[in-house]
């Protein structure tokens, strides 16, 4: 059997997402194995931010939903046409951290590799921000892929 033959990827459509998306796909291409992409709604966060338009917040989960489901058919339909096994998970998240759900996932899918996008920040920014990548990186069962966008790799040198 080869390695990494379940593949875990998360993605919020971004393009580092989807840079993350890539690279799992050719390491799932390579080694003849399949990807499970999966996304994560943070409704809690949003409830908060959205409290003075409570009346809408009906439309706004839809409409997240939603989103949500393009980005992984999106996803699919890349792994698709590469010829990679795929597969789909839209969680919903309760205020619980985005590494929480990908380590949850990784463990309950049997995953062999976790590949994720990452913004790549330093310093304040990170401190600042928090680092999802870095919480699954150091919690992780199984080894983590980061792919680091090109695009800000070069922003930060600047």
């Amino acid at each position: 059997m080869s390695l990494y033959q379940r593949i875990l990827v998360p993605v919020d459509g971004s393009d580092t997402s989807n840079k993350g998306l890539e690279e799992a796909i050719e390491v799932a291409a390579l080694t003849k194995g399949q990807i499970r992409v999966m996304t994560i709604i943070d409704e809690l966060s949003f409830a908060l931010a959205m409290d003075a338009y409570a009346g809408q917040m009906d439309d706004w989960t839809q409409s997240m939903r939603g989103n949500a489901e393009k980005v992984l058919t999106e996803a699919q339909d890349k792994a698709q046409a590469a010829g990679v096994p795929s597969s789909t998970t839209l969680r919903e998240s309760a205020g619980a951290r985005v590494s929480e759900h990908v380590l949850a996932e990784a463990q309950s899918w049997e995953a062999d590799l976790i590949v994720l996008g990452t913004h790549g920040r330093r310093g304040l920014g990170r401190l600042l921000l928090g680092s999802d990548a870095e919480a699954v990186l150091r919690q992780s069962t199984v080894p983590v892929l980061l792919v680091r966008h090109v695009e800000m790799e070069s922003a930060s040198k600047k």
